[in-house]
């Protein structure tokens, strides 16, 4: 039988806001995606995972999901995803969407049903513990405390409840049967709290295998990726499951390594994977500092040879925008910084040319002098690099 798409492929991480603005008012929308996927399959990508599309007050830029069966007004709207999905798959490019399931926008009209109440965590009384994002992560509202892991505007989603299971399995059901690939899950690793707020990672197990069934339902099987921020192989691998969780689970430790020491990285994971299992791997993501920055301390031999391995191991690449540049970490200014965790720097807009190509983005453009338009008619370029060894690859999978 023929592997599935995803272990053939080159996923793209696209960050949609930052990617391409088809309109002129300095957000990335997902027209601007339609407009690049020339570029995007002239590049060799068969996969691109977009971050969240939703709506969404962007306490946290869409991780704070206020509908997640619509689309963000500045992105466009559902037939703009629907044309996205369409015109990629006539490319051969799969879509690939995130899913937030620990948490919605305080401004989900589920949280402010009182028919929803037990749909979230609440206390009567006042509890104490510390956000990811600092402060407290209880929060009192009408006298009552709500729980939140990570923003105030992020309350936690209560999966001891079937009702909200319920409504998961439609919320995936209504994209796959829109012709999504697959779902990345965000914070997969410990989306399920109790009622104290404290990780139940057997109940995140069989959340994930009950979506591994539906997943599993269509025709062909939609694919479902982990954010998987652990850093111990040994329990990355549980992710996996018996064959019935995760299709593939992030690996951190081999994001967060010296380039020195991702060769190693990758043999012990292949040493710990699952019979069946499938590997992928990252350099750079839109939580952390660019690779060519952390890792190669802007040194493009380094960076050259940082892709080399990424795209020439066995498993699926990913390619968060920009890489395929050699783009570097861009300082932003303190009254230009939008994100509440300062992770502006490996958010800002892609350069499609020497002057940027944007007009006044939502963050300011780094260095534009590594754009798509020199390098792509470079044939020394790092973006020609990647795209040879795209090419390379695809004919040994």
């Amino acid at each position: 039988m023929a592997s599935p798409w995803w272990q053939r492929a080159v996923v793209y991480q696209l960050y949609p806001r930052s990617f391409s603005d088809s309109n002129g008012d300095g957000v990335g929308d997902l027209r601007g995606v339609v407009d690049r996927l020339d570029y995007l399959e002239w590049l060799g990508v068969g996969g691109l995972w977009l971050n969240p599309i939703h709506p969404s007050p962007n306490a946290d830029w869409g991780y704070d999901v206020a509908d997640y069966c619509d689309v963000h007004p500045e992105l466009g709207t559902l037939a703009d995803a629907d044309r996205l999905i369409a015109a990629a798959n006539r490319r051969g490019i799969e879509i690939v969407l995130d899913l937030v399931p620990g948490h919605t926008s305080d401004e989900h009209p589920w949280f402010s049903d009182a028919s929803k109440r037990g749909w979230y965590i609440w206390s009567d009384e006042a509890r104490e513990g510390t956000s990811v994002f600092g402060g407290p992560s209880w929060t009192e509202r009408d006298g009552a405390w709500y729980f939140h892991a990570f923003h105030a505007k992020q309350p936690n989603v209560n999966w001891l409840n079937d009702e909200v299971r319920d409504a998961f399995d439609r919320i995936l059901r209504f994209w796959f049967d829109r012709g999504v690939a697959g779902f990345r899950i965000d914070v997969s690793h410990d989306f399920v709290r109790d009622g104290e707020g404290h990780v139940r990672r057997d109940l995140t197990h069989d959340v994930l295998r009950s979506w591994r069934r539906i997943a599993d339902e269509y025709d062909p099987p939609r694919v479902l990726i982990g954010e998987t921020w652990v850093h111990d192989l040994a329990e990355l691998m549980t992710f996996y499951g018996q064959g019935d969780e995760l299709h593939m689970a992030f690996n951190f430790p081999f994001l967060f390594a010296s380039l020195e020491e991702l060769g190693a990285v990758a043999a012990r994971t292949e040493a710990l994977l699952p019979e069946g299992a499938w590997p992928i791997w990252a350099l750079s993501n839109h939580d952390v500092v660019r690779f060519p920055t952390r890792m190669c301390d802007g040194d493009e031999a380094k960076v050259r040879r940082a892709l080399r391995i990424l795209l020439s191991l066995r498993g699926t690449p990913v390619l968060y925008q920009g890489d395929e540049l050699g783009l570097e970490q861009v300082a932003v200014p303190p009254d230009r910084i939008r994100d509440v965790a300062e992770r502006d720097g490996c958010r800002t807009p892609i350069p499609w040319t020497r002057s940027g190509g944007w007009r006044e983005p939502w963050l300011p453009l780094g260095d534009t002098s590594r754009n798509v338009e020199d390098e792509r008619s470079d044939p020394a370029s790092v973006l020609n690099l990647v795209r040879e060894l795209i090419a390379a690859r695809s004919t040994h999978v």
